[in-house]
């Protein structure tokens, strides 16, 4: 391990506040769109209480997830990606997935560690934030987790036991935190059900810069248009007075997009507490020249902007241009909403993945926006793209916001590994510096997916990518095809100098004594190891070890005939309800009931699952 501590040092941040934006007028001559999405009346949310992480209480980790293979909910894209699946499974011939190319830095590793395992869910859905006191907080489908910069684990705790509402019976997933460097807070948004009766956001807000120290919890409906609708695939960003979530809706019981959505929220009275919190929503956006999906807030690279935010979305089957969304004023102003369409390299999802050990399709997603900043004028970004015959590659570009130009990049070789799920952070090193990390993950026939990181200088060169953390097994979590992903998380600790970002990502590996061939996380601080040719970087060495929650999971596989919204309870021998474990829409197909038996006392229950009063199995279970 490199001695990247010696080298650090805390200094002001480069922008105290990120130059305003200057955009075109939305005009036809520039491709532009005015009034580009419908605004709701501005509304308010009331304080539900707050979250903490409790080491001392025994945790429930409930959940239920779907075993079998599901629909796709974007079916052209499904189309694109096994059409392409037979030929590039024939062309493989091995090797990195990525040619030399000493010209930018080579990202080198300093403090690095174990993190969130999945156990209960799959795929992890990584995410992670960095202060400026060095506090990591780091996320997956299964719970959240704290450490300082220095690798020392400090708590952690799964969703249901981290909210403790009772009223909260679904599945919590699809975490996404960021840290506020104007505010020195965290902002985090998790997701609840999936049905449009129970979908809810879960907004978190530190009341300190210290995540140990609580959070204030506001739920926003995931269903605001009460159109049998539910909210998923969410993204988060913040800008000087107010922070984002944005997502996509989808169909009660067939789970097919019906559009996207993006949540404005003022920020203040979320850190400090407020008894209401105003919001208002934006729906009906502009579907042309392609649909609006994962419309991804654009937060600030090194520090936030105002009012308003920028956005970025691309065409999840491909296109040839990107969308830019100007949300141009807070909410407490005249906000409107307008769209730019930039022209770019063509794009197109790739076949999916493979790895060793394993016949089953690894999931590499499409080709939505995963990753954003912005900074001097620029709006960074990354996503994936067939890069020839079905393989898949990272994007990296640069959008020119004064006159709508697109500088792009692609990393990959065909016929040789996949390179899939990747997150990028400013790396510069001075305020014209539009130099980036990304972190990604890879996989192959031969290789286990594993994590990498790699640079971009400001001339769009990359570098040779470093191995992060190598994959141990292959995953075999589904039956079928496995998720993968579906996020990469990555994060500049901002008063750094010289830079450091910071990565979360999922790698193949077994849990000891529990479940095998799952995902773990692996996080680590990226540095600069200085220029260099040598195209593979070893593995730095591990200063730590998380003690992730030991629990004793009960897991039961149950099969559903039908879409139904279904009740899973843990009732004593006289019926009465001791925990509803589930409350939630089931489609049909296999699914398996996970949860920590040792939250029960000794003793005889049974596991009832029913659709409303009609029950459908019960199973006994014995606590010694």
């Amino acid at each position: 391990m490199i001695a990247l501590a010696a080298l650090l040092s805390l200094s002001p941040l480069l922008h105290a506040q990120e130059v305003g934006r200057s955009l075109p007028a939305a005009t036809a001559q520039v491709n532009g769109t005015t009034n580009a999405g419908q605004r709701s009346p501005v509304m308010a949310a009331t304080l539900k209480g707050e979250a903490r992480i409790d080491m001392s209480t025994t945790r429930w980790a409930n959940r239920v997830s779907r075993m079998s293979p599901a629909n796709p909910r974007l079916p052209e894209v499904e189309a694109i990606k096994q059409a392409k699946w037979p030929a590039k499974v024939a062309s493989f011939r091995g090797g990195s997935g990525e040619p030399v190319m000493p010209k930018a830095v080579t990202p080198a590793i300093g403090v690095n560690m174990e993190a969130n395992w999945s156990q209960v869910s799959t795929p992890p859905d990584n995410t992670m934030a960095i202060s400026n006191g060095g506090q990591i907080v780091t996320c997956n489908n299964d719970g959240i987790e704290l450490y300082n910069a220095n690798g020392q684990f400090l708590a952690s705790t799964f969703w249901p036991d981290f909210f403790n509402d009772p009223q909260l019976n679904a599945n919590i997933y699809d975490p996404k935190v960021i840290y506020d460097p104007q505010a020195d807070r965290f902002f985090l948004t998790v997701l609840h059900g999936t049905t449009s009766s129970n979908s809810l956001l879960l907004l978190c807000f530190s009341k300190t810069n210290n995540p140990q120290d609580g959070w204030w919890i506001y739920y926003l409906p995931g269903s605001p248009l009460s159109n049998g609708t539910w909210f998923d695939y969410p993204s988060i960003g913040v800008s000087n007075n107010e922070v984002y979530v944005s997502g996509n809706l989808f169909t009660d019981g067939n789970n097919q997009f019906q559009q996207a959505i993006l949540f404005q929220i003022t920020k203040s009275g979320g850190y400090n507490g407020a008894a209401n919190l105003d919001w208002i929503y934006w729906y009906n956006l502009s579907n042309q020249p392609f649909a609006a999906f994962t419309v991804v807030p654009v937060s600030g690279g090194q520090a936030n902007y105002g009012p308003g935010i920028l956005l970025l979305s691309g065409n999840s089957p491909g296109a040839s241009s990107l969308r830019l969304w100007d949300l141009t004023d807070d909410l407490t102003g005249n906000p409107a909403l307008n769209v730019y369409d930039v022209s770019t390299q063509q794009y197109s999802p790739a076949a999916p993945a493979q790895m060793p050990g394993n016949p089953d399709e690894l999931s590499n997603g499409d080709c939505r926006m995963l990753s954003t900043f912005f900074m001097n004028g620029l709006v960074h970004y990354t996503f994936c793209t067939d890069i020839g015959g079905g393989w898949n590659g990272l994007r990296y570009g640069r959008i020119n916001i004064n006159n709508l130009s697109d500088q792009r990049t692609n990393l990959g070789q065909q016929g040789t590994a996949d390179l899939c799920y990747p997150a990028l952070a400013s790396y510069s090193t001075s305020n014209n510096d539009p130099s980036v990390m990304i972190a990604f993950t890879r996989s192959s026939a031969q290789v286990y997916p594993e994590v990498r990181v790699v640079n971009v200088d400001a001339s769009l060169q990359w570098s040779n990518s470093t191995l992060v953390k190598s994959g141990e097994t292959y995953v075999d979590f589904l039956q079928g095809a496995e998720r993968w992903g579906d996020y990469t998380g990555m994060a500049r600790r901002h008063n750094a100098n010289p830079p450091r970002v910071w990565l979360a990502a999922c790698y193949g590996s077994n849990i000891q004594g529990g479940l095998q061939n799952t995902w773990k996380t692996w996080v680590a601080e990226v540095g600069d190891g200085g220029s260099s040719s040598v195209p593979e970087q070893t593995q730095a060495m591990a200063v730590s070890v998380a003690p992730n929650p030991t629990v004793d999971l009960f897991r039961l596989t149950f099969h559903i005939d039908a879409f139904a919204i279904y009740t899973i309870e843990v009732l004593d021998l006289n019926g009465r309800v001791v925990k509803t474990l589930y409350q939630d829409g089931l489609t049909a197909g296999d699914h398996q009931l996970s949860f920590n038996r040792q939250a029960l006392s000794a003793g005889q229950y049974v596991i009832g699952i029913r659709n409303g009063s009609q029950p459908i199995a019960h199973e006994p279970l014995v606590i010694h």
